[in-house]
């Protein structure tokens, strides 16, 4: 079994076991997403036990529904939101807070809310992201990672780490059911660990060792990936 096959079966393990347990949340089916689960909304909470995600002023977060209840943490606490468009076909969404009344920022926390609050931005113009959170399938105690398989995080962060807006000391968090987080996860040069895990009852630093990638990995993306994602074209000609 090689490394892709041994990662598909960590998810659909994971995603039959929430379903199983009757944790997981709309949209359904979670097979195939970044699942949503029930805590979600407590564990957006947890994150304020970590120093770097309080002092953060720019917080890049993921798309996916489970990480909804971050986003909106980010902006009631004032944090400039960085949120990758789905599929990254649009680029990457900048939300200021100081921009957005308090009563919208629960639909500006959603995908669509975000296209009509958000500004389109290209990553140049972004400043330096101070904290990351994405949405994960399962995770390792030691760091390791995966999502649902289509690598759009680990995209996102080689493009922002290739233009230095994000450096190899910048905190990677995800937010998941404690059911997701399971033994040893294999890795690849493109994968992206994280420094903390935060579930409904409290956060887990990972103390990972496993490095990150320093930029795009050209010769891993195929043609077709390349030619879905108009940033990734226009970054490849630079």
């Amino acid at each position: 079994m090689n490394l892709r096959e041994q990662k598909q079966r960590i998810r659909e393990h994971v995603w039959d076991l929430l379903v199983r347990e009757q944790v997981a949340r709309p949209p359904f089916p979670i097979r195939g997403r970044i699942p949503n689960f029930i805590g979600a909304e407590a564990a957006a909470e947890k994150l304020l036990r970590l120093e770097s995600f309080r002092s953060a002023r720019t917080v890049k977060v993921s798309p996916d529904s489970p990480q909804r209840p971050v986003r909106e943490l980010c902006m009631r606490m004032g944090k400039r939101l960085v949120m990758p468009t789905p599929r990254l076909r649009e680029g990457f969404l900048l939300l200021e807070p100081s921009k957005i009344s308090e009563r919208n920022f629960r639909y500006a926390s959603t995908i669509r809310g975000g296209f009509t609050f958000g500004e389109k931005v290209e990553p140049e113009s972004l400043d330096v992201v101070d904290f990351i959170v994405v949405g994960s399938v399962a995770v390792s105690r030691g760091g390791a990672r995966v999502g649902k398989g289509e690598g759009y995080s680990e995209i996102e962060y080689a493009i922002l780490r290739m233009l230095g807006r994000v450096s190899e000391d910048t905190p990677v968090t995800t937010t998941v059911h404690p059911l997701q987080i399971v033994g040893e996860i294999p890795v690849e040069e493109f994968d992206v660990p994280v420094d903390y895990i935060v579930t409904d009852v409290g956060a887990l630093a990972t103390n990972t060792r496993l490095s990150r990638p320093k930029g795009i990995i050209w010769q891993l993306l195929s043609d077709e990936k390349i030619e879905e994602i108009p940033l990734l074209k226009r970054l490849m000609k630079t």
